[in-house]
């Protein structure tokens, strides 16, 4: 043991022990540089910018700058079909020619999804409905009707009805009810008729009960008829008028319109 310790203090074993040391440190850095050489680390071209281009162009920039492509398609509702919506790697990294560029495009084919009941909903619910089907409103037209929800959706100019298969993001023209009926109503003739009858009547056809106006004398005013009306209502004519009009009445002494006193 003696003799080793010894060893260790001699000028040889110190030269030894750094030459080693030494012939290390020299195998690593030549196996540094190297691989450095032979992957031409740091060496390589920029990947270009490709978002948002049409697929045809992108592959031609690819092809001129010597590099490879792989492209895979996605469908994206309100983005233009064939545009480059994603790519690997990132814009900017450096890569070594031939490398493959990773495109995601937008498919110019849409899936189909099945038409919506939207029977019984108004506008707004109608609208949500569509939108979580991938759906979209188009032009919306209301229509005179008592009803105040979707009455009728079309597809490219023809009615479709619910369960019917239709490309997503595609637009469906509504009509909706307003929900008030007729915009105008025959005017009712009411002239010979009693007053609550004659009242009764223009209730019932949306209109409104106007001026009353009392001729000669009223010696009894449960037992009055229309003399005249205005809008005036000639026989066998239609006369029609706004919802909500209102209409005057000239009432005489009589007897009503059924004969009874």
């Amino acid at each position: 043991m003696n003799k080793f310790w010894d060893y260790l203090k001699t000028k040889a074993f110190r030269n030894n022990f750094f030459a080693a040391i030494g012939t290390v440190i020299l195998v690593v850095i030549i196996a540094f540089f190297s691989l450095s050489y032979y992957t031409r680390h740091g060496e390589g071209i920029p990947v270009p910018s490709l978002k948002g281009m049409p697929v045809e162009k992108a592959m031609q920039v690819l092809k001129d700058q010597g590099f490879g492509y792989q492209i895979d398609s996605v469908y994206v509702l309100d983005e233009p079909a064939g545009t480059i919506i994603e790519q690997d790697p990132d814009a900017g990294t450096n890569v070594k020619v031939n490398r493959i560029i990773y495109l995601t495009m937008v498919t110019r084919l849409a899936p189909d999804v099945t038409m919506p009941d939207l029977q019984n909903e108004n506008y707004m619910e109608a609208v949500a409905t569509l939108a979580n089907y991938g759906l979209k409103v188009g032009d919306t037209t209301f229509k005179a009707d008592i009803a105040d929800h979707v009455l009728q959706a079309s597809f490219a100019g023809h009615v479709i009805a619910a369960g019917a298969k239709i490309p997503k993001g595609s637009k469906l023209d509504l009509v909706i009810g307003n929900g008030a009926g007729a915009s105008e109503v025959a005017v009712p003739d009411l002239v010979s008729q009693d007053l609550d009858a004659a009242k009764f009547a223009i209730k019932g056809a949306g209109l409104t009960v106007g001026t009353i106006t009392y001729e000669g004398s009223i010696t009894d005013s449960s037992n009055v008829v229309v003399s005249a009306q205005y809008p005036a209502v000639q026989k066998d004519s239609v006369v029609k008028t706004s919802l909500g009009t209102r209409i005057n009445l000239t009432v005489t002494q009589g007897k009503k319109a059924d004969g009874s006193n």
